[in-house]
């Protein structure tokens, strides 16, 4: 066990020196000396981009490509990013820009393969990204999981969990018997349980991928507020369309408020009626804002050990030990926060369904 300790102590080390030790490419920003810029690193590592970054060693930059996708003039270019050489070429009459207004967008260039076209810049992007490269491999994860469980089922019916079945089996239950029917009822909440399993197990395997410091994990998936978005927006989506007659009535003409709150000015309705978008958009801000303040603490408490290094190498050695500590203590917490992470936002969305079908008593 402790061999492992400082196995896990080392490679943490590593990676984190190999991962700062260069400044992005492209950079042009206000660095110091050794050419660190922490804020920097920070903000490249959980936006999305169009290649994985694994590590920099001095001046090379160690990624993965992804391809590239674009459809312009009814055309369609499909090519890989390395192309780009980290956005300092131009290909093709695009280009994969560093900085500026476009930074980490494709940009049509002119044939100096430097200046933008401004009569139309932006083509029409569906690259695989980093992010989307995240998601599908995710989704592919999680298909292989519960297809591989569901045919366990089949060959062991009557029987005991074995092995994944007895991983998976607890979380299954726990997201039925202690989300979906207090927060639904017995009446209703099967049929949203594909909807609540997706979303729970979604949410929690991307936050556990997003830990995970080599390819193919690390992505900022749930940390990207694109990403909540479109799930807040399939849970109101559902709440809405799902919505019965009682649901509206509480809504317009909310039952036991008084009159005068309702007629002739109706303050009632109008802020029951924000309740309705506002709750979506909670769903999104919390899950975007706690994966990405997890990511952004992790990664600063790596930063200070190179900011002190810049100062005197014995102190950054020094820091480095209670870096460490920190850096490991927040990642047993983030640990927990994908669970919990997970957990609220299904929690949430069931609620909204089970409001949304109440019927009335």
């Amino acid at each position: 066990m402790h061999r492992l300790t400082i196995i896990l102590l080392s490679f943490l080390m590593a990676v984190s020196a190999s991962a700062f030790a260069a400044p992005a490419a492209g950079s042009s920003g206000q660095e110091g000396e050794s050419g660190l810029n922490p804020g920097r690193i920070i903000i490249d590592h959980i936006i999305d981009s169009h290649e994985w970054h694994i590590a920099s060693i001095g001046h090379t930059h160690i990624s993965v490509p992804l391809p590239v996708i674009l459809l312009d003039d009814g055309q369609l270019h499909v090519f890989m990013s390395s192309k780009f050489h980290h956005g300092h070429d131009a290909y093709n009459g695009y280009r994969l820009m560093p900085e500026g207004e476009y930074k980490g967008k494709i940009v049509k260039v002119l044939d100096d393969g430097v200046t933008i076209d401004s009569s139309d810049p932006l083509p029409l992007d569906f690259s695989i990204t980093k992010n989307v490269f995240a998601i599908l491999f995710s989704s592919i994860l999680i298909g292989i999981i519960f297809i591989s469980i569901a045919r366990s089922y089949k060959r062991r019916e009557g029987k005991e969990p074995k092995g994944l079945m007895s991983w998976m089996e607890p979380l299954i239950l726990f997201i039925r018997d202690d989300i979906a029917l207090p927060s639904i009822g017995h009446h209703n909440y099967m049929k949203y349980m594909p909807y609540l399993l997706t979303v729970f197990f979604f949410i929690f395997f991307n936050n556990l991928l997003g830990l995970i410091p080599l390819f193919p994990g690390g992505a900022n998936v749930t940390g990207n507020i694109a990403v909540t978005m479109v799930m807040a927006v399939f849970t109101f989506a559902i709440t809405t369309y799902k919505a019965n007659k009682n649901y509206w009535v509480h809504i317009f003409n909310t039952p036991g408020v008084p009159w005068w709150l309702k007629y002739p000015v109706p303050l009632m309705p109008i802020v029951e009626l924000m309740g309705v978008f506002t709750k979506p958009f909670v769903l999104m801000v919390r899950l975007f804002a706690n994966i990405t303040a997890g990511h952004i603490i992790i990664l600063s408490f790596v930063t200070i050990i190179f900011i002190f290094g810049n100062i005197n190498v014995g102190l950054g050695y020094g820091v480095s030990i209670f870096s460490v500590v920190f850096i490991l203590f927040m990642t047993m917490l983030e640990l927990l926060v994908a669970f919990i992470q997970a957990y609220v936002f299904t929690l949430l969305s069931a609620l909204y369904f089970g409001m949304a079908t109440e019927e009335h008593h």
